[in-house]
C-alpha cells in the first residue's frame, strides 16, 4: 500500500475503500459488454456529497484518474476502469431526501435506483416517467449522465427534460448545487445540461431533483401485429391523432426480435402468431376510468377496419399488460438466445427507419452472408435497438461496428440514441457530430476538468 492509498483508507475507512485484487469483480466491467474486464488501483464508496468532494480533491492533486460507478447497468463502457484509476461508486448516497407535491418534484442522491423514484413518486400519488427494463438497479446518477431515454419519451421526454436541479462535483473538488425547485429559472446558463448526457467526463453528480407528474388513473396496453413498416406509419399517425396526449409508448418489434425472443424464452407467452410484418406494443395512460378504456378501444378497433392493423390484442388486466411488455423487455435475456453478438442503439428519422433497416440488412448480408438480426426498439421517437450475429463464438465487432455506424452516418442518424458514447463508440463519433462540435466539446472538458482526470478515454474520441 502506497501513500495516496494509505491516505485513501484513512479519509474514507477500510470499509469505504477495496484496493487492487480487493475490488469486487462487477465493479471491473460494465453490464453485456465483451470486452476484457479494467484494472483499476481502488474502489472508493462515499456515503456524502463532502465526501465526493474529498476524494476527488485528494485525486486532482496527484493527477490520478477517476471512473464515477452508478448502478453498473451501461452498455457502452461507461464505467469501466482505465489503468491506475480509482473507481468512485456513488451505491451508499441512495437517500430519498424529500417530495414535494406543491411543485411536483422529488430531491434524490444520485445512488437512488429509478425503481425507488418511481416508487416514492406513486406512494405520494405522483408519477416518476422514465422507465426502462433495469430500473430496480439503474441509478438516477447513472440515468442523468448517459441521459437515459426508454420507453415514455414520446410523451415525457429523456432524462434530461426531467431533471431541474443538480447538485455536482467538479474535478478539483469543487461542489456545484443548484437544487431549483422551480419550472422557470432563467438566470444565466443552465449548467445543469452540461452535465447530463456527459457521462461524468465533466463533473460527478451526486444529488438531483426530479420532475413529477400526476398518477395516471388509468392505463392501456395493446399488442398489434402490421404488415410492414409503412402499416407502422400509418399506425402512429392515427393514435396520435385519436389518443392524443395519452399515448405515452410506441415500441415496435422486427419479426426476427419478436419471433427468437418468444421462440427462445419458455416463460414468455406468444400473444400473437408468428408471421407478420411488424409487431408494436401500444401504451396509453389517461384521467378518465369511464372512458379510456372503451376510447382505446375504439381508435385500435377502427385500425382493424382500416386495415392497418392486421390483428390485436388488448390488454384487460394489469398482469395482461405485464405479459405483453415482458416480450419487449426480454432483450435483457439475450444472453440465453442471442449471444455472443455486437449491439447498437441508433436513431435515424422516424419515417426513414423503414428503408434504413432494409439498406442495412442487405449490406450486412452482403458482407456477412450467414448473418443473423434482431431489430427493436422505441420506433415513436426515432430510436432502434440493433444486434448482429454474425458467425458463432467471437463477433468481428470492429468490421461490424465500421459498417453499421457508416451507414447509420449516411442516413443522417444518431450513433447514440439512449446509451451513451462511453468507450464502444467514440472512434465513430464523426459520423454524428461534426468537427467543429467535436472542438466545442474539448474545449468545455478542457474549461472543467484541465487536468483529465475525470472518466478519461469516455465520450471523446483520441486527438486524430
Amino acid at each position: 500500500m502506497n501513500e495516496f492509498e494509505s491516505a485513501l483508507v484513512q479519509r474514507f475507512g477500510a470499509a469505504g475503500v477495496f484496493l487492487g485484487e480487493d475490488i469486487p469483480p462487477p465493479h471491473l466491467s460494465d453490464w453485456m459488454t465483451t470486452s476484457p474486464p479494467g484494472v483499476a488501483r481502488a474502489l472508493v464508496r462515499p456515503a456524502s456529497t463532502d465526501e465526493v468532494a474529498a476524494l476527488l480533491c485528494m485525486c486532482h492533486a496527484e493527477g490520478v484518474p477517476v471512473v464515477p460507478q452508478g448502478g453498473l447497468t451501461g452498455l457502452a463502457g461507461g464505467a469501466k476502469p482505465v489503468k491506475g484509476c480509482v473507481l468512485l461508486s456513488l451505491e451508499r448516497m441512495d437517500q430519498i431526501e424529500s417530495v414535494d407535491p406543491a411543485s411536483s418534484t422529488i430531491t434524490v442522491q444520485a445512488g437512488v435506483t429509478m425503481g425507488r423514484v418511481q416508487a416514492e413518486a406513486l406512494n405520494q400519488g405522483l408519477f416518476f416517467p422514465l422507465d426502462l427494463g433495469g430500473r430496480d438497479s439503474c441509478t438516477i446518477g447513472g440515468n442523468l449522465s448517459t441521459n437515459a431515454g426508454g420507453n415514455r419519451v414520446l410523451r415525457y421526454g429523456m432524462a434530461r427534460d426531467l431533471v431541474l436541479g443538480l447538485e455536482v462535483v467538479l474535478a478539483d473538488g469543487t461542489v456545484m448545487s443548484h437544487l431549483n425547485l422551480m419550472l422557470k429559472d432563467n438566470t444565466g446558463y443552465d449548467l445543469k445540461q452540461l452535465f447530463v448526457g456527459s457521462e461524468g467526463t465533466l463533473g460527478v453528480i451526486t444529488r438531483a431533483t426530479l420532475k413529477l407528474f400526476p398518477k395516471p388513473r388509468t392505463t392501456q396496453t395493446a399488442l398489434c401485429a402490421l404488415r410492414n413498416y409503412d402499416a407502422v406509419l400509418q399506425l402512429l399517425s392515427h393514435v396520435r391523432h385519436n389518443l392524443g396526449a395519452n399515448l405515452s409508448a410506441f415500441e415496435m418489434m422486427w419479426p426476427d426480435f419478436y419471433e427468437r425472443m418468444t421462440s427462445g424464452l419458455a416463460h414468455l407467452t406468444t400473444p400473437l402468431p408468428h408471421g407478420h410484418g411488424a409487431y408494436v406494443l401500444l401504451e396509453a395512460q389517461g384521467t378518465s376510468p369511464s372512458a379510456d378504456q372503451e376510447h382505446f378501444e375504439r381508435v385500435l378497433a377502427e385500425a382493424l377496419e382500416q386495415s392497418v392493423v392486421e390483428d390485436v390484442v388488448i390488454a384487460q388486466s394489469e398482469t395482461d399488460a405485464l405479459r405483453l411488455w415482458s416480450v419487449r423487455d426480454a432483450s435483457g435475456e439475450f444472453r440465453a438466445v442471442f449471444w455472443p453478438h455486437v449491439g447498437f442503439d441508433v436513431s435515424v428519422p422516424t419515417g426513414e427507419i423503414g428503408r434504413f433497416v432494409q439498406t442495412l440488412k442487405d449490406k450486412l448480408q452482403a458482407q456477412w452472408p450467414e448473418v443473423q438480426t434482431v431489430f427493436f426498439g422505441h420506433a415513436g421517437d426515432s430510436n432502434i435497438h440493433i444486434g448482429v450475429k454474425v458467425c458463432p463464438g467471437e463477433q468481428p465487432e470492429a468490421q461490424v461496428e465500421q459498417l453499421v455506424y457508416q451507414v447509420v452516418g449516411e442516413w443522417h442518424g444518431s450513433i447514440s440514441a439512449e446509451h451513451g458514447i462511453g468507450t464502444l463508440k467514440r472512434e465513430f463519433l464523426h459520423h454524428s457530430r461534426t468537427v467543429a462540435e467535436i472542438a466545442a466539446m474539448r474545449a468545455i472538458k478542457s474549461a472543467l476538468d484541465p487536468k483529465g482526470i475525470l472518466n478519461p478515454g469516455k465520450v471523446l474520441p483520441p486527438p486524430r
